[in-house]
């Protein structure tokens, strides 16, 4: 796991170029505190910051092959980097190194061009510099694990894997663009090529930009689809299938030169992954979980249940509210985004403890509920569609198996929540059904902005260009949903890697492995229609895990929301309270932002709705972004990280590279 940065521009002398790129890496130290090196040739600048993990001695960044023509800087893993180096070998491509992944990349690049990236199984984002023609190339994994951004500057063509790293260029100024807030607000994440920013994009998933003799070229290299030959064996042979394509799963992620430690949440997902893990780890597997002080968002019971019976060493960070708060302005420097949650906190602080016990790579269950079905939105897509073919009672009965851990859809609320369907039957928004209901919240949220545009024109645009998605079953759009925005817009990024890598710990994620999410969708049409949570998952792994995990309803992990700032008051709820602080941000509406936060402030918690909650969030995180990023307050990103390191640079015998190293 690594950090890059870079530009091509033409205006900065080699000597200006390098303080430049020295400064926009240590702005991502904490990404790759081993060792960090860049490459300056002809206007190209580019460079990597280096988290060791695969090839520890050899996997120095930039890396170039034997001929000095092609160049690599590469965040990521490839797990499949054994199988590959095998088949490049034997078609005659020259390594250097025993095992790096890096290496395999760029021979990969060099014998198959972009077709390569078709054939890699990892988490990654990649530039590639063609030294002879000149050409440089960007790609992205095709589920968005790791990020990469770009923009324009002055003549400059910019590219890191956070956007802070910008800031390190000359004349280089952010801005928050009203436009994209207002897509971010209404549907919970940016959307797969934007950002928060003015001007500033990022590579989408699974695509592939060239730059080459001033002109641009962006194609994707994979689309996201679920259209697989359905799965014809028995259901036991379902199962199978499913136990195994996951072990393979899981063990290639266990591919490491360091120990490799699981996020353990208790709940289905992470558990079978730790069970995975305990039976192919060469040694006793080390397991890490939050513990809520409040009880209603607590799991630590369930989590030391299924670390117990798989004889885990399992270790706990308590969370309490005040610790969300101290850690809140910390946390949003490094997710960047505005967010309707403050669930990325609570993982900040896990991912400093894992790094404090000397883990730098976990694995985690993000991706299952996506691919096997396990989020009620397909289930209540399902009801929804079939809405007007059931009877009174028929709707009733599938009311009550969409929440059961939600009071507000108890017997109690079955007449109000039979009139909301019952509006939500029909599809208004064309590609959209799916998330109607859902997209509500966000209604209500861009009404902070003084822009009263209609906010889901851009992913309308986007289903509407996207080929086959209009003839997709409405459960498969909904997932295609899933990957493209929160899964990838926030559960991968905000709530994942950003608050990982802030303290310098990878996450891989074995149900995102092509091979199972290709199994995921063969055996769903067969036997898993999504009317009963995570049915196949929980046949296949029903033997090995605790009866509890596998029979437990589906508690989403969440973390007190807006209640936080309510009972801690921390001094930077001025940024919202105060009419000065509001007026600074000239897109949002200062009546109804005020009446929003007053209501948040006075009113006790479990009368503060859902889409309140939300609102209040996204404007307290923009207020933050707008202090740190556009303002340029340092003070208010919180606490330096801990991964930050004085870096001394060297030069090696090769012109115009240079590494820097660590100094303990």
């Amino acid at each position: 796991m690594c950090g890059l940065a870079g530009f091509l521009s033409t205006s900065l002398r080699s000597g200006a170029a390098a303080e430049v790129m020295t400064s926009m890496l240590s702005t991502i130290r904490h990404r790759g505190p081993d060792e960090a090196g860049y490459y300056l040739d002809d206007g190209l600048a580019m460079g990597a910051v280096r988290l060791a993990i695969v090839d520890l001695a050899d996997g120095a960044q930039p890396m170039s092959d034997p001929s000095r023509r092609y160049w690599i800087c590469f965040n990521g893993e490839l797990y499949n980097h054994i199988e590959l180096r095998a088949e490049l070998e034997a078609l005659g491509r020259p390594f250097r190194t025993d095992h790096s992944d890096t290496e395999v990349v760029l021979q990969a690049w060099i014998q198959w061009g972009t077709d390569c990236f078709t054939r890699f199984n990892g988490a990654f984002a990649v530039v590639i510099r063609d030294a002879v023609s000149g050409d440089v190339v960007l790609a992205r994994d095709r589920y968005g694990k790791r990020p990469l951004f770009h923009t324009d500057h002055d003549g400059a063509f910019l590219f890191a894997s956070e956007m802070k790293a910008f800031g390190a260029f000359p004349g280089f100024r952010f801005a928050l663009d009203p436009r994209e807030l207002a897509n971010i607000y209404a549907t919970w994440t940016p959307l797969p090529d934007r950002t928060p920013y003015q001007g500033i994009r990022q590579l989408p998933p699974g695509s592939v930009l060239t730059l080459s003799a001033g002109r641009r070229s962006l194609r994707s290299y994979e689309d996201l689809s679920f259209d697989v030959p359905g799965f014809d064996g028995t259901e036991a042979e379902a199962l199978d299938l499913v136990r195994d394509t996951l072990r393979t799963s899981v063990a290639m992620r266990l591919r490491s030169d360091v120990e490799v430690g699981v996020y353990l949440s208790g709940g289905l997902d992470s558990s079978v992954v730790t069970r995975l893990a305990t039976q192919l780890s060469p040694h006793q597997v080390r397991t890490f979980s939050v513990a809520f002080s409040d009880k209603s968002f607590d799991e630590s019971a369930s989590q030391r249940l299924v670390a117990d019976h798989l004889g885990t060493r399992h270790s706990t960070v308590p969370i309490t509210g005040t610790d969300i708060s101290d850690n809140f302005l910390a946390a949003v420097y490094h997710a960047e985004v505005p967010t309707f949650r403050t669930s990325f906190v609570p993982m900040f602080l896990l991912s400093r403890h894992v790094r404090d016990a000397g883990i730098k790579t976990v694995l985690s269950g993000e991706g299952a509920d996506e691919a096997f079905l396990g989020y009620s939105l397909f289930r209540e897509t399902l009801l929804r569609e079939r809405w007007d073919a059931l009877d009174d009672g028929e709707r009733r009965a599938g009311l009550a198996t969409l929440h059961p851990e939600l009071a507000h859809f108890g017997p109690a609320h079955q007449a109000h929540l039979l009139g909301l369907y019952q509006q939500f039957s029909k599809e208004r928004l064309p590609g959209l059904f799916s998330h109607e209901m859902r997209y509500q919240n966000g209604l209500f949220a861009a009404r902070l902005l003084t822009d009263g545009r209609e906010p889901f024109g851009d992913l309308l645009d986007l289903v509407a260009r996207t080929p086959g998605y209009a003839n997709m079953p409405a459960v498969h759009k909904a997932q295609w949903l899933e990957y493209k925005t929160l899964l990838a817009g926030f559960l991968l990024s905000t709530q994942g890697e950003r608050v990982a890598l802030a303290h310098s710990v990878e996450n891989r994620c074995p149900f995102l492995d092509p091979a199972v999410v290709r199994a995921a969708a063969s055996v769903n049409l067969r036997y898993d229609d999504g009317r009963v949570e995570k049915a196949l998952l929980k046949k296949a792994f029903r033997a090995e895990l605790p009866e509890w995990t596998t029979r437990r309803p589906k508690q989403p992990y969440l973390a007190p929301g807006s209640t936080v700032f309510k009972d801690h008051r921390p001094d930077y709820l001025e940024l919202v309270r105060s009419d000065h602080e509001l007026s600074q941000l000239g897109y949002v509406d200062r009546r109804f932002a005020r009446r929003l936060v007053d209501k948040v402030m006075s009113t006790p918690a479990e009368e503060i709705s859902t889409k309140e909650d939300q609102a209040f969030l996204y404007l307290l995180t923009t207020a933050v972004l707008h202090q740190q990023f556009v303002r340029g307050d340092q003070s208010r990103k919180g606490p330096p990280s801990p991964a930050g390191l004085n870096l001394r640079v060297t030069v090696d015998n090769r012109r115009a590279v240079r590494r820097a190293k660590e100094t303990r």
